[in-house]
């Protein structure tokens, strides 16, 4: 990737879907200017990313597209969350910085140093976090603009066993955990994707992660904007940490089809 070039991909849809299928940590490319600043060495990197990328989502998103009866949206981060992470608050209000893990990383998931003491976020910020925002903005105000709503469905995955990092890791762990909003998330969006998960075991609610992405524009103002978010436990579909996929990856795109035609009425 070029410095001209976006971090990021949007891909379109049908024009009459409402969906946006948000993929923000599925890359593990770190750019060269910014793996200057990482203190890890090559192997520790790579395992780091091993523990951090939620692998293979990107593909999930896509063959699910490919599915569904009505193509949603996808807009699909192209970089590590080790560059940026595009769904953390850049200020104060993230309670990941508490462990080092803003909207810049700090720490690794095992609370081992990643950057030093003295690392300025705001190149980061600046370079790829505003521009990914302003664009996923823009993304869910053309869905609007055109079908007068937007429903973002974030594709996440996460680990079989808690991680140090994580801050409430000591709840449930079911195959998929929906986050929700209390302003974003619709019953009726809840229910369709317990409906379509189903299939694939229990689906459980805010746990271990909760809560889910919009852009600030549209945050608590706006209910045209639905969103939801799905975390996938990763042994239903890969072999950890940071290995292949499994079949089991086609079932959990057969089921995000199922929902993405659920909410695409």
């Amino acid at each position: 990737m070029t410095p001209a070039e976006p971090s990021f991909t949007f891909l379109p849809g049908a024009g009459g879907s409402p969906v946006i299928l948000h993929v923000p940590h599925s890359a593990r490319e770190v750019p060269p200017g910014v793996r200057t600043g990482i203190v890890l060495d090559g192997p520790a990197l790579e395992r780091e990313l091993d523990h951090i990328t939620d692998s293979h989502t990107a593909e999930i998103a896509e063959v699910a597209a490919l599915r569904a009866g009505v193509t949603p949206w996808r807009f699909v981060n192209r970089l590590s969350r080790l560059v940026v992470d595009p769904e953390r608050f850049p200020d104060e209000r993230e309670e990941m910085l508490s462990v080092g893990m803003g909207a810049v990383y700090t720490r690794t998931t095992h609370r081992g140093v990643l950057r030093g003491a003295d690392a300025d976020p705001e190149p980061l910020i600046e370079r790829y976090f505003r521009p990914y925002a302003a664009a996923m903005t823009d993304a869910v105000g053309e869905r609007l603009a055109t079908v007068g709503r937007a429903v973002i469905i974030d594709v996440h995955s996460y680990p079989t066993e808690p991680l140090p990092y994580e801050l409430h890791g000591e709840g449930p762990r079911p195959p998929v955990c929906l986050g929700t909003d209390a302003f974003h998330t619709p019953p009726e969006l809840l229910a369709a994707a317990r409906k379509a998960f189903g299939t694939i075991g229990e689906t459980g609610l805010d746990s271990p992660f909760g809560g889910t992405y919009v852009p600030l524009d549209y945050y608590g103002t706006d209910p045209r904007v639905c969103a939801l978010m799905v975390e996938i436990r990763r042994d239903t579909y890969m072999s950890e940490p940071g290995g292949p996929a499994g079949p089991g990856l086609t079932r959990l795109a057969e089921a995000l089809a199922e929902l993405v035609d659920a909410v695409s009425c």
